[in-house]
């Protein structure tokens, strides 16, 4: 169903979501972790974001093995697999977002406009570059940006599906996979945020 239509509906349903993630500022961060060096803290924001996205791999793993006693719920796979893949974007546009924020380059703006930027840095897999024209995206994703996202959605979405798998199997395959791509992400916006 979101999945329909080349993933239009998935990429409608990101960009709607993205503005509305509650992200913590770098002074409530700073309060949250007390005296932990800023890398400490990136490093446990990484660690949290990557557990939390395990958790929903096995979640969505764990409701394919429940499904096989009742084969017509089957049907609902594509729908798991929108929602799992919603939640993962999600914790990693937070996870990007407060990263950012931790090293002093939050994005100014409307939440439609700071929303936009993060969820444009998920799918680049990028920080965002200081020295660039802010946001020109004025709180909407449109043209070439939106084909990026649209195509990062359907490969996540391609990768969620492994939850699907039944017998267990598919809850360790979704929360390795999980883990292992906000890892990934959280590493290579961290390398961004400190090269710059």
């Amino acid at each position: 169903m979101l999945l329909a239509t080349n993933g239009r509906r998935l990429v409608d349903t990101v960009v709607e979501v993205a503005p509305h993630i509650p992200v913590r500022d770098r002074e409530t961060l700073r309060r949250h972790h007390g005296s932990l060096t800023d890398d400490q803290v990136a490093a446990q924001l990484v660690a949290t974001a990557a557990r939390a996205t395990a958790a929903v791999g096995a979640a969505g793993g764990l409701l394919s093995t429940v499904e096989i006693a009742a084969p017509p719920a089957y049907l609902s796979a594509p729908v798991q697999v929108a929602a799992e893949t919603l939640a993962v974007v999600a914790i990693e546009v937070k996870l990007i977002a407060e990263l950012h924020e931790l090293y002093g380059r939050g994005v100014a703006g409307t939440p439609a406009t700071r929303g936009a930027a993060y969820l444009g840095a998920w799918a680049r897999r990028r920080g965002l570059d200081p020295f660039a024209d802010g946001p020109s995206l004025g709180g909407a994703i449109g043209g070439a940006a939106r084909t990026q996202l649209r195509q990062r959605l359907l490969r996540r979405a391609g990768r969620n599906a492994t939850s699907v798998v039944p017998f267990l199997a598919g809850a360790v395959a979704g929360a390795a996979l999980n883990r292992r791509e906000t890892m990934r992400l959280g590493e290579r916006i961290l390398g961004d945020l400190r090269r710059h």
